[in-house]
């Protein structure tokens, strides 16, 4: 007879419901198709009976078994040489016989059984059949099953792919199972002894905590011989662990335990995914902490440059003030002045004239030279900051995989951003004008005919030694046409004083605007580069973004669901 639930198991019942709607919900939202397929099978059947799922090879008598367990004096499920069960058959209780067709792999039979009240039986496909699709629409069946009775053909249960699918219903879902070794009466009973302690220690190998273990033949129980059968022992089992008010309550734990199974499942994924993201980040970071250390590097390499510039500049500098200072004594003047009379030698004028061309080719000479001692070192630092990335990129850790049980799809987005990133950045590299200085010298073009012909890194020697000459010696022909002006304007002595201070004013604002101009242009160009590199991570940090805000809404969801199947199973065994 039916058993009514009791009021606290059907708010249990309806806590499940409303719990297995939100799990299917989220598997949705991640969009795992397998996932979503398994809850939808499972929010459709939770309220049915409880579920015997019959599984077993190709005539192995799973068909003859169930028949012989309703003990209806009928074949409901069909027995033939051959194999016959080409679908999933589930057989219910009804008020009159009738076969529904629910889909091509699947017929609802009900019967006027007084046991299918408390139960639903499933016969399935033969696990070894070369019919296809029939051993995966099986194995669709299992999640929602709440008893696997394993069946084996007496004579030989050691196939190998009967207990490959076991290992899979065991490991994937950790069904409660029994075994039935049918057509029993094939065999001697010593050797049908020897078989059902195979089975046995078979079981008790793969974990199976005390195995039942049932050797029965439909055929005697159809024909009336009960006891030699062997569904007395069955049927006592039956009744003793599943009907008579049991099976709504195991049914319910079973529902549970599939939802946990399923929700630990997806928060393994969201752990992977999380990991993955944890890697991605600290790459990121690394990758930033890299770039700054660079950038110091080549922003002191900038310093060391422009200082060595500086001094080359102060040491000929100063050498033309004290050639200026002596040659402008009363003495040298006076003795130039006559000599200018009765020799060829060069008078002040164009004594003072030698000494600002000399000055211009002593400058040229010595800032041209530092400018080649330094220019490469500043060239290799940057370079360094690029193929260091570079490297980075290529090295990049990969946990979650295009094969991941989950998230598979996130892996595959993951990886065609990290694959455009590599392709991306390798572009970069090989592209001159991402290394150009056209904002440092807008109205000019530096190395332009150089740059053209080289790669990215290749040609940021050359647009360097180009930003410094520029820089250099625009710095440097303003101070040496503005000395030449205050020579040309020599007269007398008298003007000593004014031609010193105004050299060394000169020379000072020279030197002041030659270490900012210099340090200034470099410092720019440097920052500049690093800012380039940095902006090729733009795709890969939006993507960051996002995994941070939907790993943190999975991880609630979750964690919600299973935090509410703890309770429903605590309040359960209650």
């Amino acid at each position: 007879m039916t058993k009514i639930l009791d009021d606290k198991l059907q708010t249990l019942r309806s806590h499940i419901d409303e719990i297995v709607k939100d799990l299917h919900d989220l598997t949705v939202d991640i969009g795992h198709e397998e996932l979503r397929r398994i809850v939808s099978d499972l929010r459709n059947r939770i309220n049915e009976p409880f579920m015997f799922v019959i599984v077993g090879e190709v005539k192995a008598g799973k068909s003859s078994f169930i028949n012989a367990l309703l003990s209806t004096g009928k074949e409901i499920c069909r027995v033939a040489p051959q194999p016959m069960t080409d679908t999933i058959q589930q057989v219910i209780w009804g008020e009159r016989e009738e076969v529904i067709t629910i889909n091509p792999y699947l017929k609802k039979i009900t019967q006027p059984v007084e046991i299918l009240k408390e139960i639903a039986i499933v016969d399935t496909p033969g696990t070894n059949t070369i019919v296809e699709h029939h051993q995966e629409i099986t194995e669709r069946f299992i999640p929602a099953s709440d008893l696997i009775v394993f069946v084996f053909e007496a004579k030989n249960p050691y196939r190998q792919s009967a207990w490959a699918f076991f290992d899979f219903i065991h490991a994937e879902w950790r069904r409660k199972v029994i075994f039935v070794l049918q057509q029993k009466d094939l065999m001697e009973e010593n050797d049908l002894s020897v078989n059902v302690k195979g089975v046995y220690d078979h079981a008790i190998k793969k974990d199976i905590d005390a195995p039942h273990i049932f050797a029965v033949s439909a055929k005697l129980e159809q024909e009336g011989d009960f006891l030699a059968s062997g569904f007395l022992p069955l049927r006592e089992y039956i009744r003793e662990n599943i009907t008579g008010g049991k099976a709504p309550v195991l049914k319910m734990q079973n529902n549970i335990s599939t939802c946990r199974n399923l929700n630990e499942r997806i928060g393994k994924g969201i752990e992977d995914r999380k990991r993955q993201w944890e890697a991605d980040t600290a790459f990121r970071q690394d990758v930033t902490e890299t770039l700054e250390k660079q950038e110091v590097k080549s922003l002191r390499q900038v310093d060391m440059l422009v200082e060595n510039l500086v001094g080359g500049y102060d040491r000929i500098t100063l050498t033309k003030e004290e050639e200026l200072a002596d040659g402008l004594s009363f003495f040298s003047l006076l003795k130039r002045t006559i000599a200018g009379i009765f020799t060829k030698k060069a008078g002040a004028q164009e004594w003072l004239e030698g000494l600002a061309r000399e000055l211009d080719q002593q400058l040229h000479l010595e800032l041209q030279n530092k400018l080649n001692d330094n220019v490469a070192d500043l060239a290799d630092s940057i370079q360094q900051m690029a193929k260091m990335i570079d490297l980075k990129i290529n090295a990049s850790e990969t946990i979650l995989r295009n094969n991941h049980d989950i998230f598979s799809d996130i892996a595959e987005r993951r990886a065609n951003v990290m694959q455009e990133l590599q392709e991306t950045f390798t572009r970069f590299l090989n592209r001159p004008e991402n290394f150009s200085a056209d904002q440092l010298f807008p109205d000019k073009k530096p190395g332009s005919a150089s740059i053209a012909t080289g790669s990215g890194l290749a040609v940021v020697g050359i647009i360097l030694a180009a930003v410094t000459k520029l820089a250099v010696f625009d710095v440097t022909g303003g101070i040496l046409t503005a000395v030449g002006v205050l020579f040309a304007g020599f007269t007398s002595a008298a003007k000593k004083r004014k031609i010193m201070v105004g050299y060394q004013l000169e020379i000072a604002n020279g030197r002041s605007l030659l270490a900012s101009e210099l340090s200034g242009k470099l410092r720019t160009y440097v920052t500049a580069i690093k800012q380039k590199i940095d902006a090729n991570f733009a795709d890969f940090d939006a993507m960051l973004e996002r995994e941070a805000v939907q790993i943190a809404k999975l991880e609630v969801r979750q964690g919600g669901i299973e935090g509410r199947l703890v309770g429903v199973e605590n309040n359960l065994k209650n």
